[in-house]
């Protein structure tokens, strides 16, 4: 059992790597050209943390752009990082890609989760009817398997209790199959990473796990190695 001081120095790291500044570009949402459907590209989703906002994509998205992708394939979700994985996030995760879907006329689309976000969208993909809909799922720091990091905050914070090691979403997660269905999983992990702890907690079962080098849990947003990996990983075929 932590103390009350373990639970608060538990807190201030967490909130000081999830809250440290961060390149903030607007959601984008334009139209879909011809073009775009002519590619072979899915379109690609991406899933921010706790306490982030989709404006922390901007590099990532502009590697895809250079490799290729339309400005129209690229969708940044953005919602409450502080609800229930479970019972509502993932819920309100599976009627997004179906908007994206019907915008894009795409039959699947890819995912790219950072950190929490790794949480909403495998939950949606497992239990919510999204894995005949999701080709790649790709998640960079994910706490998959929970964080002791987040018990500082279990207390007032439905995310942290989600993210606590041995939780009801971590343990329904971690049921069965990781990583059901035709999708095709990729992580990519650090153990340099201040929020991820332990550093084993992100690799899953039957997908592909890189080691991304000592990064902290912020800079995979904004890593050339990790953004060269997610292109690679998003070019290939699913079995």
């Amino acid at each position: 059992m932590l103390t009350v001081r373990q639970r608060l120095l538990a807190l201030i790291t967490l909130l000081a790597a999830l809250c440290a500044p961060l390149p903030s570009h607007a959601a984008e949402r334009v139209a879909v050209t011809p073009s775009d459907q002519a590619g072979l590209r899915n379109p690609v989703v991406f899933v921010h943390g706790y306490n982030a906002d989709p404006g922390v994509w901007g590099g990532l998205r502009a590697d895809l752009r250079a490799a290729g992708y339309a400005d129209s394939s690229l969708f940044s979700w953005g919602y409450d990082t502080h609800q229930s994985v479970n019972e509502v996030l993932s819920g309100r995760f599976a009627a997004y890609v179906d908007q994206v879907r019907s915008q894009t006329g795409a039959q699947q689309v890819d995912v790219v989760a950072h950190s929490f976000g790794s949480l909403v969208s495998r939950w949606y993909v497992k239990f919510g009817g999204g894995a005949p809909k999701v080709a790649h799922w790709v998640s960079l720091a994910g706490p998959n398997h929970g964080t002791y990091i987040s018990w500082g905050c279990v207390i007032w914070d439905q995310a942290c209790r989600d993210m606590s090691p041995g939780s009801y979403v971590q343990k329904k997660l971690a049921e069965g199959d990781e990583t059901p269905g035709s999708v095709a999983y990729a992580t990519f992990w650090s153990d340099c990473d201040e929020v991820i702890n332990p550093d084993g907690s992100v690799p899953l079962a039957g997908a592909a796990n890189t080691y991304a080098g000592c990064l902290k849990h912020n800079d995979f947003l904004g890593h050339d190695g990790v953004s060269a990996g997610v292109l690679a990983f998003l070019a290939s075929q699913p079995a």
